[in-house]
């Protein structure tokens, strides 16, 4: 038996960040695209992009830079600002499954 538990960031009541937008960003990170991390979430660049949006304006932060196609092909990188953000909420994450673990055990045993 374990427990599970999700986290997720909202700003006045709407969601701004949880574990399927953290997929984006570390997918745009791997590949330097939008649209491939899109693909391999399994989102529309059109829904990837939307996120992005709704992300960099609730949070108030730029998370990625664009370079247009052209002959040798546009792409996206992580801004610095994203990837301290990401890794900030990595540590949250981490660190409430460490107390919710804790709980777990302290009420079920083992």
């Amino acid at each position: 038996m374990e427990i599970k538990s999700k986290l997720w960031i909202e700003v006045a009541g709407e969601p701004v960040f949880g574990r399927g937008r953290r997929f984006l960003l570390e997918a745009i990170d791997k590949y330097g695209s939008l649209n491939q991390a899109a693909k391999e979430i399994n989102i529309s660049y059109r829904k990837a992009w939307s996120y992005i949006k709704a992300m960099e304006e609730r949070l108030g932060i730029k998370l990625i830079e664009r370079q247009v196609g052209g002959k040798n092909g546009g792409g996206a990188t992580l801004t610095k600002e994203a990837k301290e953000f990401l890794r900030k909420y990595e540590l949250m994450e981490e660190g409430i499954r460490e107390i919710v673990d804790e709980r777990f055990r302290k009420i079920f045993g083992r």
